[in-house]
């Protein structure tokens, strides 16, 4: 990316995005034409135009089998091995709540939900990295320190990849003493159900936090663009893990089959939006960098 004065910086003509952060800003240059710049693009050195949509290739599923120079890339493949994990665990828990024979038995379904929460996290922080590091809008001689975990309030990406990331370790305690078979109802509500109401609670807030940048608003329809389509495929797994976390309890009376059915049946769902908007991620990764795309408006 070629280098630019202080007065070819273009002008900023317009900001948008949900209150109080700004996720658009369109800039206009001195021969009158503009370029639009999006907060989730520009974090995740995507390509981005005018209208924003990020269309899906014929050629970017053949892409998008192998790009491991792509942080982005690496997210959704970690993401997706977490949700995998999630949705088969819970999946199997399903069959033993049924009474149907079942390959595995609910201690190895609780070691696997430990371990997908593991790739959870380990997704979740590559993430955070991501939102800590973000290019700078122009190109300057400075090298600018790594970040390993960033404090970014105003940036709505960087805000919603924290909370995720928090709610992934609260995962984690909650998925490791899920393994301990000799809980009190007190002690499964304290160790095991709290800690995954919270992570809950924050996986919801990022979610929808994802979205509305995407948006650019609160909320808006805009199915034909493919970021559009992973953060809501997102929002609708972490609604489904807040569902399956506030009737996941204990009581000291006998455990009711129907809200423990109900409650795992959510998790299979949470899982499986997880897993589509974690592949997703991989096309969408095979679009240009944003270094390139300001060369491009430059040159």
């Amino acid at each position: 990316m070629n280098s630019i004065t202080e007065n070819e910086t273009p002008q900023c003509i317009e900001e948008s995005g949900p209150w109080p952060f700004v996720t658009r800003r369109i800039f206009e240059w001195g021969d009158a034409s503009t370029w639009v710049w999006s907060s989730r693009h520009h974090r995740k050195k995507l390509n981005y135009s005018r209208d924003e949509a990020t269309e899906l290739p014929s050629h970017a599923i053949r892409q998008s089998v192998w790009l491991p120079k792509k942080l982005n890339w690496w997210i959704g493949i970690t993401f997706s091995i977490g949700s995998l994990l999630f949705l088969t665990a819970s999946i199997f828990s399903l069959v033993l709540m049924s009474g149907l024979p079942a390959v595995l038995d609910l201690s190895n379904s609780n070691r696997m939900f430990f371990c997908g929460s593991i790739f959870f996290t380990f997704a979740a922080y590559l993430q955070l990295y991501q939102s800590a590091n973000p290019d700078t809008l122009w190109q300057t001689s400075n090298v600018k320190p790594r970040n390993y975990l960033g404090w970014r309030p105003a940036d709505i990406g960087w805000v919603s990849s924290a909370f995720q990331f928090l709610g992934t370790l609260l995962f984690n305690i909650n998925t490791f003493n899920a393994m301990s078979s000799d809980l009190s109802w007190i002690q499964q509500d304290v160790r095991v159900w709290l800690p995954d109401l919270v992570g809950s609670l924050l996986f919801l807030a990022s979610g929808y936090l994802a979205f509305a940048e995407t948006c650019h608003s609160h909320w808006s329809w805009n199915f034909k663009d493919l970021s559009w389509r992973i953060v809501f495929a997102n929002l609708l797994g972490c609604l489904a893990f807040m569902a399956a976390a506030a009737t996941a309890f204990s009581s000291p009376n006998p455990s009711n089959l129907t809200l423990e059915f109900f409650s795992m049946a959510m998790t299979t769902l949470g899982a499986g939006g997880f897993l589509v908007g974690a592949i997703m991620m991989l096309p969408e990764s095979t679009s240009r960098s944003n270094s390139q795309q300001t060369e491009n408006a430059l040159n």
